[in-house]
């Protein structure tokens, strides 16, 4: 059984704080503050290039990649990681589409992340092959599903709402007509059981800065099924992804897995922060880490709408259909959530009205929910949130 009092412990949480951000940025895991001291100090400050050898800084990309397999359900050496997620979004979509070459739609839907979106677009710009980014409701997107769509590319969890899509069922709609899978996995890996293997997924994708608790421009990660590795394309042919990168071919050369998907030199110092933040996850059950964020997050509901009748949810009422998070609306909400982080609640907010909240079972207790939601119900009683240092937005909300 997960001890989450255990892995509280492990995790430089400052006192007085209510963190409910986990989907934004992780906390610090205790481990990753001596890693990276080692790194700095001993690697590169007193082995230097040769660390890239004895410190087996090389193999790290599919090293830590293997670690990330093991919360996604995936197989090892079927996950890389480096540069960022869009950078990974762009690869797979470029890598499913020449899979699929006479198709030219791309769906996805209005709820996706922007730069998902964004990445999309780019690209398909620059093929200037005819490629149409189509875009329904989420609700919406099963039905768009035929023989036209050459890839579907959805995030799971909603970055908004939290709204949760049914990864299997869409997958195998999508495999009947042919159509390639992109998964973002942005605000799932770490927060809700995940099984690319077993939901036949083909490619996929996610930061580790959320969840996974790597820090702030923590690498991403790419994931490419098994049978696809040997036809997945690499649109970004870098040196590191080549088969024999010291061999300095001029002409590139695909390596034979998945390190094909590595593009530049790896961020050795992020990478290996990310590394030791993973190793919290040893001994947690993903089952069991769900059904406490689910009693953490049922909770904050029951207490908000008790006590606060100005939010209105956001997020679907069934937890199932949800992710680790819960939203509300309120037209005031950058300010609330203003009032709320100067009295200890961190969570964040997006345009044009969410106030959003992140349930993290391995530092969040129910008792810490119950005083938020304290916390937050006098806030929306005694008007806080309507004083006018709360409503000077900053860059990042």
């Amino acid at each position: 059984m997960t001890d989450f009092t255990v892995t509280r412990a492990l995790f430089d949480i400052p006192p007085d704080l209510i963190y409910l951000d986990g989907n934004s940025l992780g906390v610090l895991p205790k481990a990753a503050s001596a890693r990276a001291e080692q790194v700095i100090r001993e690697e590169w400050g007193q082995q230097l290039i040769r660390a890239w050898n004895t410190a087996h800084w090389m193999e790290q990309p599919k090293r830590v990649g293997n670690k990330i397999s093991q919360l996604v359900g995936a197989p090892d050496n079927s996950i890389v990681i480096g540069d960022t997620l869009s950078i990974k979004v762009y690869q797979a979509l470029a890598s499913a589409l020449a899979l699929n070459p006479e198709r030219k739609i791309i769906l996805s839907d209005s709820g996706n992340f922007p730069t998902d979106l964004y990445m999309a677009q780019g690209l398909a710009q620059s093929l200037n092959q005819g490629h149409l980014l189509v875009t329904p409701e989420p609700e919406q997107v099963e039905d768009f599903i035929n023989d036209q769509v050459a890839v579907l590319m959805l995030t799971e969890v909603d970055y908004r709402t939290g709204r949760r899509h049914d990864m299997r069922r869409l997958i195998e709609k999508a495999h009947a007509h042919g159509v390639v899978t992109i998964w973002d996995l942005a605000h799932s890996a770490g927060a809700i059981p995940v099984n690319l293997s077993a939901d036949n997924a083909d490619f996929a994708v996610g930061c580790t800065y959320k969840y996974l608790n790597g820090g702030p421009g923590a690498p991403a990660f790419i994931y490419v099924a098994p049978h696809l590795l040997d036809k997945a394309r690499p649109a970004l042919s870098g040196w590191m992804g080549h088969n024999a990168p010291f061999a300095f071919h001029l002409d590139y050369q695909p390596a034979q897995d998945i390190e094909r998907m590595r593009v530049g030199t790896p961020a050795v110092i992020s990478s290996s922060i990310l590394e030791a933040a993973l190793d919290v996850w040893k001994g947690v059950n993903m089952l069991e880490l769900r059904q406490r964020s689910i009693e953490l997050s049922e909770l904050f509901i029951k207490e908000i709408e008790a006590h606060c009748p100005e939010l209105s949810l956001a997020s679907p009422r069934d937890p199932e259909q949800r992710g680790s998070q819960v939203s509300f609306r309120f037209a005031h909400g950058y300010a609330a959530m203003q009032a709320c982080i100067a009295q200890g609640v961190i969570g964040d907010f997006r345009a044009p009205d969410i106030m959003r909240f992140g349930f993290t079972p391995l530092y969040i207790s129910l008792e810490e929910v119950k005083r938020a939601t304290e916390i937050i119900t006098q806030i929306m009683r005694d008007r806080t949130w309507d004083k006018p240092e709360y409503k000077q937005r900053a860059a990042v909300t």
